[in-house]
């Protein structure tokens, strides 16, 4: 491998792959604090320019961490088509990016060739696209998932409804998810972030949306976002969920402080498998977001964007009916900005999709950053462009029991309007029969009032 180029008659000579990875990303904050961010400029195009010219085959067989060191390490090795791998192992991550927006390459193509690469080698063509690509490479590729609908077909935009509460109220829930439902938020699922992180509590929120969701015959999915275990056992005492969530990351030592692994996500799939309420192959949820690793001393001096397309490589192995990323969640040790926020979760959009997952999308940002509402907005609008598969939607954009902001209802309305797209197909049905929404996805004057489920 050439660890080294001259710009301008200067030689720029970089240690490792970890270090030409570093040094070629967009300006991070993280990057910054750990000490491994380009110096200028010039270094920045230097490492692009050696990145450009490695293979496929280099960054898959000379991962960031090592195999026999890092099970997400392994998970990605184990999760290729190594026929796949092989027919594209000598090609430079130059070619590759090349091939992604080559207007010949398919959007079948580029399907079949999600598992073709580990999180390096995404984070690797990523880092050498502009906005512009970032954008075009991901709007190409769509991944349809099925739990009890469908999401992710082209020409579709999902919301997941996060009507949370600062007491677990199920009642308070239930009336917050009334408002969604009424605004066209909420065919991705109803999912709620716990206070209290107990089976009890899990099964009492489940059972009181799972009681709204029958009782109007509104087509879509129930999660509760306690821990995998404590979702697990309250599925063993009988709650409706309708697949498990997780977060998860892009080092075992991350995974190990998360308290989450592959034996047990395997589990929990076979669990939720025979005991949710479920029809469809895809039953886990799982968010993430850059620095995860960074922010708790588990990053081993690899950058975080890097990170994060091995987090992707790592949760494509389970298949799971929905992956949401949170970057700009964690506060400015991370994402320091707006400018950051835009860029890193266009690389995060494009890394899932290039590695085959259904990626859903949370610009967000919480109140002791320098970001705005502007810079989330522009965010989202170019996400949607990219092809998102879906959004959060909170109320008026303020979560109340999170602290954090995030695309509301009616900014989800919006962007389907706009863009002409429309709910999924089940809920998009439902959504007409109920005269809340026309053919082409744009609410009606009867849209916005929960109080017609308690009419």
């Amino acid at each position: 491998m050439k660890l080294s180029t001259s710009l301008n008659g200067v030689t720029y000579r970089f240690t490792g792959i970890p270090d030409v990875l570093a040094k070629a990303n967009e300006p991070k904050s993280a990057d910054r604090m750990q000490g491994i961010a380009a110096e200028s400029a010039s270094e920045r195009v230097a490492a692009k320019v050696v990145l450009s010219e490695l293979t496929v085959g280099d960054l898959t067989e000379n991962p960031t961490v090592p195999y026999e060191d890092d099970e997400v390490t392994r998970v990605n090795w184990e999760g290729l088509n190594q026929p796949g791998y092989q027919a594209k192992r000598n090609m430079t991550i130059g070619e590759l990016r090349e091939w992604v927006l080559d207007r010949r390459t398919t959007p079948d193509e580029l399907k079949r060739s999600g598992r073709c690469f580990t999180g390096e080698v995404a984070a690797g063509v990523a880092k050498i696209m502009t906005s512009m690509d970032l954008v075009y490479g991901a709007s190409k590729i769509h991944y349809t998932t099925h739990c009890n609908t469908e999401i992710g077909q082209p020409g579709t935009l999902s919301v997941r409804a996060q009507p949370n509460s600062t007491t677990d109220d199920p009642e308070t829930i239930v009336l917050g998810a009334m408002e969604a439902i009424s605004y066209g938020n909420g065919d991705a699922c109803l999912g709620i972030n716990p206070v209290n992180d107990d089976a009890a509590n899990t099964k009492r929120i489940a059972d009181a949306l799972f009681e709204f969701m029958v009782r109007y015959e509104i087509p879509t999915q129930i999660v509760v976002l306690s821990h995998v275990t404590t979702q697990m056992e309250a599925v063993r005492r009988g709650a409706p969920l309708s697949m498990i969530f997780q977060s998860i990351a892009g080092t075992q030592a991350a995974n190990d402080d998360f308290g989450v692994n592959r034996a047990l996500l395997e589990e929990a799939y076979e669990l939720v498998k025979q005991q949710g309420i479920c029809q469809g192959a895809n039953l886990l949820y799982f968010e993430t977001g850059q620095g995860s690793e960074v922010s708790i001393g588990r990053d081993h001096g690899i950058d975080e964007m890097t990170l994060e397309a091995r987090t992707y490589g790592f949760g494509r192995f389970f298949r799971p009916f929905m992956v949401n990323n949170v970057t700009g969640f964690i506060g400015p040790e991370t994402i320091y900005d707006g400018k950051e926020l835009i860029r890193a979760s266009l690389e995060d959009h494009f890394m899932g999709k290039l590695l085959g997952l259904p990626m859903g999308m949370a610009p967000c940002w919480t109140n002791h950053t320098s970001i705005t509402m502007d810079d989330q907005q522009q965010a989202t609008m170019l996400l949607a462009v990219a092809g998102a598969t879906y959004y959060i939607g909170i109320p008026v954009a303020d979560d109340v029991m999170l602290a954090y902001q995030d695309t509301s209802y009616h900014d989800n309305a919006t962007l389907r309007e706009m863009l002409g797209r429309t709910p999924a197909p089940e809920f998009h049905r439902w959504m007409m029969s109920r005269e809340l929404m026309d053919e082409r996805g744009v609410l009606t004057e009867r849209a916005g009032d929960g109080s017609i489920f308690l009419k």
